[in-house]
């Protein structure tokens, strides 16, 4: 029984110096980072804005690995299924880790399976019309959706697509019956509102203000928590009569569950410390990004497990299937 005890005790010893000695030392090798979607999107330029400065801070090199497919799903499950040792992060992205669960039926759970970090940078979407449709404001398009039910149309980039929640968390709310068309891609959903296809574009700020600018595309607000700073005019939904709409693509940091305390903290402190310098700020914002971090590790998965939960609503009662 002692001799038992004491081999027990060494080889937790054993373990537990390996274990100080990896996290004292990380990182000691490159750095992973997986991108749930193709090269070229919002994702990989989030990545590739951000790789750069951990790669100067950590003395490793961070390579971008996009792994795009299944909604994001790939990627995610890569990380989900890695050594928690800190060299598989995970780029996250919002209706990847909270809508997907309800969307798809997953070999892995988000908040089981995965340490959140922390968020990095959210952009909103903003509201728009065609001008063919009468409406000037929020309040008259509202009017107009329902006494015409099932007659005016929406783009998205595809089912389950970010464009396509907002909508229907909107169409929840506003209690209006929208057609959803969908569309494969950003790309196409938003020229779709350009041409009249659709009368109705959740649209992502930097890729709609010039049509907006020039007259093709009236706004009405926009989605997220407060007014954007290149559309300060615009009112948020949540102040034109839905408290508490907050729909914005966030980007975050996640690792494998059971990731060294200390391994996480390091990226944590090295990510913030990252997204406060200017150039980085300034990329972001071309993107139509703000800083958006977490006060803790602990914070973001609450925050994590809010969300899931009301997408989880919205993907139930809007009765959204994956495609």
């Amino acid at each position: 029984m002692i001799i038992s005890a004491m081999r027990a005790l060494l080889v937790a010893l054993v373990l537990a110096n390996a274990a100080f000695a990896a996290t004292h030392d990380y990182p000691s090798k490159p750095v992973r980072l997986l991108v749930p979607f193709p090269p070229g999107g919002g994702a990989d330029a989030m990545a590739r804005i951000i790789t750069p400065k951990l790669t100067e801070r950590m003395g490793q090199t961070w390579v971008v690995d996009n792994r795009g497919g299944a909604g994001g799903n790939m990627a995610t499950e890569v990380v989900a299924t890695a050594l928690p040792d800190g060299y598989s992060v995970l780029l996250g992205f919002n209706t990847a880790l909270a809508a997907n669960p309800a969307l798809y039926k997953l070999p892995f759970n988000v908040l089981r399976d995965l340490q959140p970090v922390t968020k990095l940078a959210a952009g909103q979407y903003v509201l728009v019309l065609h001008p063919s449709v009468p409406a000037q404001n929020l309040k008259e398009f509202i009017a107009l959706a329902k006494v015409q039910p099932g007659k005016l149309n929406y783009s998205s980039a595809g089912i389950g697509s970010p464009l396509h929640l907002a909508a229907e968390m909107f169409k929840l709310r506003a209690g209006v019956n929208l057609v959803h068309v969908p569309y494969k891609g950003g790309g196409p959903a938003a020229a779709a509102g350009l041409a009249g296809e659709v009368q109705v574009v959740f649209g992502s700020v930097p890729a709609t203000l010039p049509q907006v600018k020039a007259g093709r595309l009236r706004a009405l607000a926009v989605t997220g928590p407060r007014r954007s700073p290149v559309m300060p005019d615009l009112p948020t939904l949540a102040e034109s009569g839905f408290p508490g709409f907050n729909v914005t693509s966030w980007y975050s940091f996640l690792l494998p569950a059971k990731t060294p305390r200390p391994v996480v903290m390091r990226l944590y402190d090295e990510a913030l410390r990252a997204l406060k310098l200017g150039d980085v700020q300034e990329a972001l914002a071309r993107q139509g990004l703000e800083v958006e971090t977490s006060a803790s590790p602990e914070a973001f998965a609450e925050e994590l497990k809010t969300e899931t939960a009301a997408w989880a609503k919205v993907v139930q009662t809007a009765g959204i299937k994956a495609e």
